[in-house]
């Protein structure tokens, strides 16, 4: 599996049933870290939400997930959520829906129908995208060959994202799964480089 689908960009919508008000939020994440940080501004800004609750999946693999109700019934808010992401098989993904409580008990079945249609709602704003998996390389080199080295770089396709300049080089390229043999294999091949070659990711 060389690549996933995932969303373009953050998107938000609010729902409401039985003056409860929910505002499903959905946003591409690369990790936990980004996830933590995102949870952390969304509870910020709701500080008086009665709950906010979450799904996630991560990896290509989509292995690593995570449903949390928040408070509310087991499995009548973060399992639905989840199910939605899991309905349109994205991955590096987190929706997290915040509820104002209205005065009006939804019962277990309207809680799991309410936060269902939040997240469907908000991911059917969400441009799917597909995207390749890519892997990081630290590369270091003399100066001298510079010029050649991004030259061997443009001329494969290889993005390079950092460039660190001391008395020697060290770049770092992102470089697609299915091309990472044939690119790592080019560079092994400058042998009058003296290449230093690092998987970072």
């Amino acid at each position: 599996m060389f690549q996933y689908q995932t969303i373009a960009s953050a998107q938000q919508i609010e729902y409401k049933e039985k003056a409860s008000k929910f505002i499903a939020y959905a946003y591409p994440v690369l990790d936990e870290a980004a996830i933590k940080k995102a949870l952390e501004a969304l509870w910020e800004e709701h500080s008086k939400a009665t709950h906010i609750c979450y799904a996630y999946r991560l990896g290509i693999d989509k292995t690593n997930y995570r449903a949390n109700d928040d408070g509310e019934p087991g499995g009548s808010a973060g399992k639905p959520i989840l199910g939605q992401i899991d309905s349109k098989e994205l991955t590096f993904v987190l929706v997290a829906v915040v509820r104002y409580f209205g005065g009006t008990k939804l019962g277990i079945p309207g809680l799991i129908e309410s936060y269902k249609e939040s997240a469907k709602e908000v991911l059917g704003l969400c441009a799917i995208v597909t995207e390749k998996l890519k892997i990081k390389y630290s590369l270091g080199f003399s100066m001298e060959f510079y010029n050649e080295m991004m030259h061997h770089l443009k001329k494969n396709k290889v993005a390079v994202i950092q460039q660190n300049f001391t008395e020697h080089c060290l770049l770092v390229i992102e470089v697609e799964k299915e091309r990472e043999k044939a690119v790592i294999e080019s560079l092994e091949a400058l042998y009058h480089v003296n290449l230093l070659i690092e998987k970072t990711s």
